[in-house]
């Protein structure tokens, strides 16, 4: 009875008006993977005052001001990050989390929503999970975007002079992006679209990465084929979004410019099967054929030592199949370790999010993102996909443990 009033109050919170309260707790009896060594830690004690605080060993004496959380040997790791997502409302940001999500980047949505989210988890009225939002899509057709700033309105014909794209950036940084999202290439989730076809031009993407470069706000683009991404790459992206068709020309001009991958492998599989975020026969038969061409590109991109992180491209919805543990399996299937495709999903893409001195792994003074899961991630990859206990920002946001009854 006491677990289910817990777990009902830890997802009840989550949609809270007030202050979250912020406890101390010792996570005991649990098996720690910190994010940066390839090795677990056996019979650790974490203790968590808002952010970590210590890390200890079994069998201490607890202090009494903590409430103690017994992971029954279970697994514990760094919150996983979601670098490419389009999350705009509590329940896909609670289903993010309740996935062990507990950071996010948000590459376009049709408003401000991921700027509210943001401040609603970092004033500590819902328990996360952080988001670094992107706002407003910078798009040639932006369509019923326009509306979510009346400075937009001068966008209905679309936007493509200089002067358009300098405006749609910094209308979004003053509306608090922390990052720009663009585009090198058409879509893969329109029938109507070639995600090979190259949209905006090398100096156009120039313009949009200096403009936003002056308020030090990256820029993430979005583009499958080739002459799209390296243009992108050449003008100065921050990340590469999906990457389906990279030349080793381009792979190598990323590498020398330390130019992240998000490869999204997760959402061209969506694309081949029913259900999930996209279906239709055209889809069906673009996702068999896209596939096997970002399955080499993520091979020679591991090869070459380009920095990949990790991202599923959907909304979450209650649809939603898409899950970063989901594209940790298929990093591990083309090739990395569990080690190097954990890292992706924590340590890299806090990089590429340029929080690395606050999150991504389980370190005194870094934030308390911990996910427990069910198994050792270093021999069985697929634990990722079970959390049973979700900590975000020091809060108990998820806890199924205990499974028995008193």
């Amino acid at each position: 009875m006491k677990r289910s009033i817990f777990f009902l109050l830890a997802i009840c919170s989550f949609a809270s008006w007030g202050q979250l309260p912020q406890k101390n707790y010792a996570l005991t009896n649990v098996n720690l993977f910190n994010g940066v060594d390839n090795r677990i830690i056996t019979g650790s004690v974490i203790y968590v005052n808002g952010k970590i605080e210590k890390i200890g060993k079994a069998g201490e004496a607890i202090p009494k001001e903590y409430e103690i959380i017994d992971c029954q040997n279970n697994y514990a790791i760094p919150g996983m990050m979601d670098a490419h997502t389009h999350i705009n409302n509590l329940e896909s940001a609670k289903r993010a989390l309740m996935s062990g999500v507990t950071t996010f980047r948000t590459a376009g949505v049709s408003a401000y929503q991921d700027v509210s989210l943001r401040d609603l988890a970092k004033s500590g009225r819902i328990a996360g999970p952080v988001v670094i939002p992107a706002g407003v899509f910078v798009t040639p057709n932006p369509g019923e975007t326009i509306l979510a700033d009346p400075r937009l309105g001068v966008l209905i014909n679309g936007v493509n002079t200089d002067d358009e794209l300098k405006l749609l950036v910094n209308v979004n940084i003053d509306r608090g992006a922390e990052v720009i999202k663009t585009r090198g290439t058409e879509r893969a989730g329109l029938p109507e679209t070639d995600p090979r076809q190259q949209s905006y031009t090398q100096r156009q993407l120039k313009v949009i990465i200096d403009e936003a470069a002056k308020r030090n706000v990256p820029v993430m683009i979005h583009a499958h084929g080739d002459e799209g991404a390296r243009a992108a790459v050449a003008a100065g992206a921050r990340s590469i979004e999906h990457g389906t068709f990279l030349s080793d020309e381009t792979l190598k001009l990323m590498k020398e410019k330390g130019c992240f991958l998000v490869p999204t492998y997760i959402t061209l599989e969506d694309l081949t099967k029913p259900g999930g975020d996209y279906s239709g026969a055209v889809l069906e038969l673009r996702g068999r054929f896209m596939m096997p061409a970002a399955e080499k590109v993520f091979k020679k991109a591991h090869a070459l030592g380009v920095k990949i992180a990790t991202g599923a491209d959907n909304d979450y919805t209650p649809v939603s199949t898409s899950r970063i543990s989901l594209e940790c399996e298929h990093y591990v299937r083309m090739g990395m370790t569990n080690f190097e495709a954990i890292q992706s999903a924590t340590v890299v893409a806090a990089e590429l999010l340029r929080i690395q001195d606050k999150t991504g792994r389980i370190q005194p003074g870094f934030e308390a993102d911990i996910v427990i899961i069910p198994g050792n991630p270093l021999e069985d990859i697929r634990a990722l996909q079970d959390a049973l206990i979700v900590m975000s920002n020091g809060h108990v946001a998820l806890k199924r443990l205990p499974f028995g009854k008193e």
